[in-house]
């Protein structure tokens, strides 16, 4: 699929993904999203704590 796209191009790509995925994830947890509330009770506490400090 990527085989088209050169390898710089490549990169810059994979490491925009991650950085989306990144915020993804971090939106998630911060408005207690879907893969938030799917978590178990221990996690969900452990990670509202780190994230309000």
């Amino acid at each position: 699929m990527l085989k088209w796209i050169n390898n710089k191009n490549r990169k810059m790509i994979m490491v925009g993904m991650i950085i989306i995925i990144f915020i993804a994830g971090f939106l998630d947890i911060k408005y207690e999203g879907l893969f938030y509330q799917l978590l178990p009770v221990s996690l969900q506490t452990f990670l509202t704590d780190v994230l309000y400090f």
